[in-house]
């Protein structure tokens, strides 16, 4: 994942790494789900090499997380002293997000692995990774 991506766990990532306040849009509590890039790689593949399947097949995690929740756990995982604050909701903005994905559990025997706090401290390596080989004031954070 790139460090300056623009998404929401990578820049709850750079703000806290940074010290930043985390920005949450409206009072946090719509809904997302993440995956970890290898359960979704490993859905890939199962979903590939299984013969017979050709309807639409959803991936993700069904576990979802409201924004103030995730913004809290990364901000606890990377040890920030960042203080959470809240911006306007943009109105197109969706409340939840949440994949069904029982087709993919019955056809493909397929369900994420990777918990979400093992996936974030993977990522927070990550960033953390990309702000130490860069110089952080030249690069485009959000």
């Amino acid at each position: 994942m790139a460090a300056n991506d623009g998404r929401v766990v990578s820049n709850f990532i750079v703000q806290a790494l940074k010290g930043d306040p985390i920005t949450v849009y409206g009072d946090g509590t719509q809904t997302r789900s993440f995956c970890y890039v290898d359960d979704l790689i490993d859905g890939f593949i199962k979903l590939f090499f299984k013969d017979g399947v050709i309807e639409p097949i959803n991936l993700g995690n069904p576990k979802p997380i409201t924004m103030l929740e995730l913004a809290l756990e990364v901000i606890r995982l990377t040890n920030s002293n960042s203080e959470v604050v809240f911006h306007p909701l943009p109105t197109d903005d969706p409340k939840d997000r949440e994949p069904d994905i029982s087709k993919a559990s019955e056809l493909l025997g397929w369900s994420p692995k990777v918990s979400r706090e093992i996936g974030l401290e993977h990522t927070i390596e990550n960033v953390r990774l990309q702000i130490e080989n860069s110089r952080i004031d030249e690069l485009p954070w959000t």
